[in-house]
């Protein structure tokens, strides 16, 4: 059976400044229940923990890369494994933070991790080519900064994708060899290789690839959108029999068109993704119905639009 959103676990780093470890951290525990506590070690992310109603832990630390606010006001929200049906569970914890005050500055990221037990390395390679294919596209839709590019969210590495397209692995230890070069069975967590779009050391460190794309956001229409598109690629990569890595160019004239097309192929259609497809596209130059400015009809003219498609216009509810 095809494997869908459902089906697949993920996991969330929200970066944050302005407020505190310990007041964030309070700021979960009212949404999740259970009981916050301070771990305090390692010093460097000096953690609380909140281990909520259902045994799972939740945790928020420090992160240096955010050395533009002191030390005691750098708070990383890092989600326990989580599920499809959690998402609404996840967005309340977004309002809870967001209502401490905590913000968002442009330092600030959100990276999704995203597993399936029966993940091959060809769905892997199919990811990757995936992403790869889009990146331009996805790097506009989501606001990427071009510092943020240069350093934390790198483009995927053309050999990478060329090695997978030449020898498309068959086994995890070939796309491990792919992917940092040589045979690397014990990666290090914080290697050079992990600061790209999609990382790969996450997935041979700890089970789970890593997209890092996301700009920093404690708006929770935002972060249910990240969330849904990361499932929908994961999904897709699963499902594909095989992908193209051919780069495809960044049309402005064109790029919500063509954006609203590359999600309709996620599977992203209908009432499920309605408010994710409208985060995502928010930023796109162009018209969602027309390739082209030249293919619109007169003003005055009435266009027939099929809700399947989602064509037509979406207002955003208010609730997100």
């Amino acid at each position: 059976m095809p494997v869908t959103l459902r089906d697949i676990r993920f996991g969330i780093e929200i970066e944050t400044v302005g407020q505190t470890r310990a007041t964030v951290a309070h700021a979960i525990q009212s949404v999740v229940g259970g009981e916050v506590r301070h771990v305090g070690h390692p010093a460097c992310y000096d953690p609380y923990t909140v281990r909520d109603a259902a045994g799972r832990t939740w945790s928020v630390v420090a992160d240096s890369s955010l050395s533009n606010v002191s030390a005691d006001r750098r708070a990383e929200i890092v989600s326990p494994i989580l599920t499809y049906e959690d998402i609404p569970l996840l967005q309340d914890v977004v309002r809870s933070v967001r209502q401490t005050h905590a913000v968002c500055d442009e330092r600030c990221g959100v990276h999704i991790h995203l597993s399936h037990p029966e993940v091959t390395p060809k769905a892997l390679a199919n990811l990757a080519k995936m992403i790869y294919k889009q990146e331009a596209l996805i790097y506009a839709a989501l606001g990427v900064s071009p510092e943020r590019m240069a350093r934390y969210c790198k483009p995927l590495n053309p050999t990478f994708i060329a090695r997978l397209t030449k020898n498309p692995p068959k086994s995890f230890e070939t796309l491990n060899r792919q992917w940092f070069g040589k045979f690397t069975p014990h990666p290090q967590r914080y290697g050079v290789e992990r600061y790209s779009i999609l990382n790969y050391t996450a997935f041979f460190y700890r089970g789970a690839v890593e997209i890092r794309a996301y700009a920093g956001s404690l708006h929770a229409g935002k972060i249910k959108a990240a969330v849904l598109f990361s499932l929908a690629l994961f999904a897709k990569a699963m499902n594909a029999y095989g992908t193209s890595a051919k780069k495809r160019t960044y049309d402005p004239a064109s790029a919500k068109y063509d954006m609203r097309v590359f999600l309709l192929g996620l599977g992203m259609i209908g009432e499920e993704t309605r408010t994710a497809r409208k985060h995502l596209l928010a930023l796109m130059p162009g018209d969602a119905a027309f390739k082209y400015a030249s293919q619109r009809p007169p003003r005055n003219g009435k266009v027939k639009t099929d809700a399947t498609t989602d064509a037509g216009t979406e207002p955003l509810p208010l609730s997100c």
